[in-house]
């Protein structure tokens, strides 16, 4: 592997987490940490969860999802459904305000990235995306 190809991916990364997570930290972005966004995408994309099934899936400890979905579930985005098997168990669903929240934080999350890429072409968009997906699934 080529070292200076691996610095640049190093240093561009570290740009890029910086100024994402000065971006996601606007204002105008609305209230959503980036823990709390993508817990309630996940469970507004693909349904209710608990908190074993969507550690694993976030490759976090039981512990720091259910300290984020506590977090969410006392601002009302968020409920539990009880497992009727198991009186300690529980799945995660997301409630009208979650749904709203998500909703609106999303379209504030696109409209930003469409400024920062709005002179790339369709092609450089479809490849960048592409190879984001392919960085990330290296991961698990």
């Amino acid at each position: 592997m080529n070292k200076q190809s691996l610095e640049m991916i190093e240093l561009e990364l570290a740009i890029l987490i910086r100024r994402s997570t000065s971006i996601s930290s606007n204002k105008k972005l609305g209230t959503l940490d980036r823990s709390a966004y993508l817990l309630l995408r996940r469970i507004a994309n693909r349904g209710a969860a608990g908190v074993k099934v969507l550690a694993g899936e976030f490759q976090l400890d039981i512990s720091t999802i259910s300290r984020q979905a506590a977090a969410l579930e006392h601002k009302g985005y968020l409920f539990r459904i009880p497992d009727p098997l198991d009186g300690r168990a529980y799945s995660l669903q997301i409630t009208e305000l979650g749904t709203k929240v998500y909703k609106e934080h999303k379209q504030a999350r696109l409209e930003r990235l469409a400024e920062v890429i709005n002179d790339w072409s369709e092609e450089e968009r479809k490849v960048f995306g592409q190879l984001l997906k392919k960085f990330n699934h290296s991961f698990i």
